[in-house]
């Protein structure tokens, strides 16, 4: 029977397609590289979702982020990625989580159901939590690297941490993971050497904040404020979500 799924199915096949519907992937961290992760999984046939951000869409987003037009500035981007979800699948099924996650709140996910698990947060805080919780709970983890200040989206790699060169954030996680005794994790990484941003206060964050009402985490209070464009974090979700469905497809003993 042709059904949405039609075209993949006949790559991959009828059993793999029944796998991935009953997958349940959880994405911490819908930005410009969650948000095509959450993009290509739904579209590839991944049936369940646990999205976790506390991010409102602002004006800046729409530069890079699926999920940003004019029409969601403001709102929670959970919210409209699990609209836009349901837009592409109404079968899925979509949790949310509107929170930051920290070490504080780890053990209120429910890590024991996830098949598998996307790292697509922006601080080594959350980021090396969030691994150390998967390694706890024998989840698969993708782990994605920087990809702000950069313009060449040919330069990304699908590697092991510990074979990353050049990218300024996988080496403060490969010191960071040593220390804690984590020896694997597949990460999507740039090759490229970052760009350095443009010192120009009348288009900066840092001086005319935009961000809604409310919002925790305003761009004031960021150490660094990345530039970004719409084919660098776009391509690093594709590549990220491309490895998740290629694990899922095979038994899972085989990706710990």
């Amino acid at each position: 029977m042709l059904t949405q799924f039609s075209r993949t199915e006949l790559l991959l096949g009828k059993e793999t397609m029944e796998k991935l519907k009953q997958s349940r992937v959880a994405v911490f961290g819908v930005g410009g590289v969650g948000g095509y992760v959450c993009e290509a999984l739904v579209r590839s046939g991944v049936g369940a979702f646990d999205l976790i951000d506390d991010d409102k869409v602002c004006l800046t987003n729409l530069n890079r982020q699926i999920i940003a037009t004019r029409n969601t500035v403001g709102q929670y981007k959970v919210d409209v990625m699990k609209d836009r979800i349901l837009s592409i699948n109404p079968d899925a099924q979509v949790r949310t989580h509107k929170c930051f996650f920290l070490p504080e709140n780890a053990d209120e996910f429910p890590f024991e159901e996830y098949d598998y698990i996307v790292d697509a947060v922006d601080t080594v805080t959350a980021k090396i939590t969030l691994i150390m919780k998967a390694e706890e709970k024998h989840v698969p983890v993708i782990s994605s690297m920087g990809a702000g200040n950069k313009l060449d989206a040919s330069a990304f790699r699908v590697a092991d941490i510990y074979k990353t060169k050049v990218c300024p954030l996988a080496r403060v996680m490969r010191r960071e993971l040593k220390k804690r005794g984590i020896k694997k994790l597949k990460v999507v990484y740039s090759e490229e050497k970052p760009t350095r941003p443009m010192e120009d206060m009348a288009i900066s964050c840092r001086n005319h904040c935009i961000c809604p009402p409310g919002a925790q985490h305003k761009c004031t209070e960021r150490r660094d404020i990345p530039g970004s464009v719409a084919y660098v974090p776009s391509v690093a979700g594709l590549i990220l979500a491309g490895e998740v469905i290629k694990d899922l497809s095979v038994p899972r003993e085989t990706i710990q």
